[in-house]
């Protein structure tokens, strides 16, 4: 039987290496689901990586609700990225236009396609199985296979995702999925299970800190309609 992997002492691995290596700071294109769950791995990971974010998620069925999330993820960045300044005017140094203190780096934010109709797609045969299921897994790797592709196509040193942040979505399927797409792609998969060091909870602390809209489901039409019984 094989061991469970702990895939936040694999990241810590990661991370070791990258401090004492010499060179540039890698860059991570990182798929965000929210702005909540993006809150916690930012604070953490910016340290380490020059980020740039991927809002892609076509699995949100309405316009308005889509609108409304990516709203919020654009924002928090943009403060991010102005406290991070502020705090480093005795620096002096600065990267793209910031002055940055060190070990924050300014965080970039691409916007994918809304495009709805590719989850619904995935989804067929699939609307009835429960959520955390075979559904949720397809939509995974709808989304982590847009990450990977331009991810390539940027030359990116990593790629990861936000969603292993939420104790409702399986880690271990994630970083399963990652994986592969890291071999077909050639682009190095980032592993994480974000929940750990108590991740979700400073996730919690800082939607309160930054007054983030919290969704209370994933924001599919399946998922909505469990919610609403």
């Amino acid at each position: 039987m094989n061991a469970v992997r702990n895939y936040q002492k694999e990241l810590d691995k990661i991370i070791e290496d990258i401090s004492v290596a010499e060179g540039g700071v890698p860059t991570l294109f990182l798929h965000s689901c929210c702005a909540p769950c993006s809150s916690y791995v930012l604070e953490y990971l910016r340290q380490y990586f020059n980020i740039t974010v991927f809002y892609y998620n076509p699995n949100i069925t309405e316009d308005e609700e889509y609108r409304k999330r990516v709203a919020e993820q654009k924002r928090l960045i943009e403060a991010y990225n102005a406290e991070a300044a502020e705090e480093s005017i005795d620096n002096g140094r600065e990267t793209d236009g910031y002055t940055i203190r060190d070990h924050a780096y300014p965080i970039k934010v691409v916007e994918g396609d809304y495009e709805p109709d590719r989850f619904f797609e995935i989804a067929k045969g699939l609307e009835q199985c429960p959520e955390g299921g075979e559904r949720c897994f397809a939509c995974y790797a709808l989304r982590l296979r847009e990450t990977a592709k331009r991810a390539k196509a940027g030359e990116y040193d990593y790629f990861t995702t936000t969603l292993s942040i939420s104790p409702l979505k399986n880690a271990v399927k994630l970083n399963e999925i990652g994986e592969q797409l890291a071999k077909e792609y050639a682009v190095a998969w980032l592993p994480s299970d974000f929940k750990k060091k108590d991740g979700y909870k400073r996730s919690i602390e800082l939607s309160r800190e930054y007054d983030l809209y919290r969704q209370d489901y994933c924001g599919c039409v399946y998922s909505r309609r469990k919610q609403e019984g």
